[in-house]
């Protein structure tokens, strides 16, 4: 830990402390103070925050709950998470920590190149969510030519891509393939792009080679750049450098942790764990120790100048309660996701959940030829010594997405 970093951890403990009554109901035996020694003592004494104690503390103080530092006239912006898991949850912001968090989005447009005067495009819906707001106005401030899509359908957004000569696109790994089959659908040539990068996030998508190089291929080589974060915490990471989809965490914004998905012990570099972040700039409506639900594998350095790294090998790897158990196989989404990438001639697929019987069941459907589907389901097999049923629908069949993918539904589960 940095010493900057133990100070604007002091400072926040300062403010929460006298301030935001949610944090003191969970600090209040923790004997932790703005005089913090170190940051062995902060997680020593911390506990956990967890989506579902944040989800409770609105239910019980609606609407915005009691985790505020501030009254709530100081707070200008407003927010809600995606509703992923369970139901969206609104987030405030002061200004303060909006600046903060563009701050950590000037970084991330640092690494990925984007120099002032670029011209970007952002293919989100511009709905509650903080997607890519922050993006947005931290390249607005850089002086790039800013355009945004909302509202829009794909093939407009497609053409405006190539109208105004976009050199970045900014939205989910998913929706970047799903630019890619309306442009084939409408004789759309995006080898004529003068595309340089995809900005991805959203998805641990961005982080798999096969999802990156049928996103670049696609887009005639334009180069694929993944950022993590979310809303409950801001802009997290983006892709390490030289790194092949991995992500580095902004080390001076977020403390981070790596623990046992079921229990609280820190794993050693290079083991698969839960990402657990502490937000030490975004004070007005803080998470301490938060257990995001993301799978990582963590990996500490330094960087040329050496400065502190915190890396994530392969990006987001998962969610912890993504995972499903077939016959004793532990599954992953993301991991199945890896295999059917595999297969460019696949527009679209779904896996179906169901213990109707004795035992979960996996089937999925892919829009693909039959044969193809034939090749999906041995190559599944062959990578999880599973059988999991593959059936080819027709093109146009499956749901799309502009953000998060929902590929997977389940039924009958207790």
């Amino acid at each position: 830990m940095s010493q900057s970093q133990l100070s604007d951890l002091r400072n926040l403990l300062g403010v929460v402390l006298e301030s935001n009554l949610f944090q003191q109901g969970k600090l209040v035996y923790s004997d932790l103070d703005e005089s913090l020694e170190s940051v062995g003592a902060f997680v020593a004494r911390c506990p956990y925050t967890t989506k579902d104690d944040l989800a409770r503390d609105r239910l019980e103080n609606p609407p915005y709950g009691t985790n505020l530092s501030y009254p709530l006239s100081c707070y200008n912006r407003f927010h809600q998470t995606s509703g992923t898991k369970g139901e969206p949850m609104a987030w405030l912001d002061v200004a303060e920590d909006w600046d903060w968090m563009l701050g950590n989005w000037d970084q991330v447009l640092d690494a990925a190149g984007v120099s002032t005067g670029a011209s970007c495009y952002f293919a989100f819906s511009f709905g509650p969510f903080l997607g890519f707001w922050t993006a947005f106005e931290a390249a607005s401030k850089r002086g790039c030519h800013c355009i945004p899509g909302g509202g829009l359908r794909s093939e407009q957004r497609l053409r405006a891509i190539l109208d105004h000569q976009v050199e970045y696109l900014f939205c989910t790994p998913t929706y970047a393939l799903r630019l890619i089959e309306v442009a084939g659908q409408r004789g759309i040539d995006l080898t004529a792009a003068s595309l340089r990068k995809i900005i991805v996030a959203g998805e641990p998508g961005g982080s798999l080679s096969g999802m990156r190089e049928t996103i670049s291929l696609g887009w005639g080589g334009a180069q694929v750049f993944d950022h993590y974060g979310m809303t409950e915490v801001g802009p997290v990471a983006y892709e390490t450098p030289g790194g092949e989809g991995g992500l580095r965490i902004l080390h001076e914004s977020y403390l981070a942790e790596v623990v046992n998905p079921v229990g609280d012990e820190p794993v050693a570099d290079g083991e698969e764990g839960e990402l657990i972040l502490t937000t030490l700039g975004r004070v007005g409506c803080p998470v301490l120790r938060y257990r995001t639900g993301d799978l990582v594998r963590p990996l500490r350095g330094e960087d040329h100048d050496g400065n502190p790294t915190f890396d994530l090998v392969g990006g987001i790897l998962g969610r912890v309660d993504d995972m499903v158990v077939v016959r004793g196989v532990n599954l992953y989404p993301s991991s199945v996701d890896a295999i059917v990438r595999r297969f460019s001639e696949v527009s679209e697929y779904q896996v179906s959940i169901d213990k109707s019987s004795a035992m979960v069941e996996l089937a999925m459907q892919v829009e693909a030829t039959v044969e193809v589907a034939a090749a999906v389901e041995q190559a599944l097999t062959e990578a999880f010594s599973l059988r999991i049923s593959v059936k080819a629908v027709e093109n146009g069949t499956l749901p799309r997405f502009e953000m998060k993918a929902r590929r997977w539904t389940r039924s009958n589960i207790e």
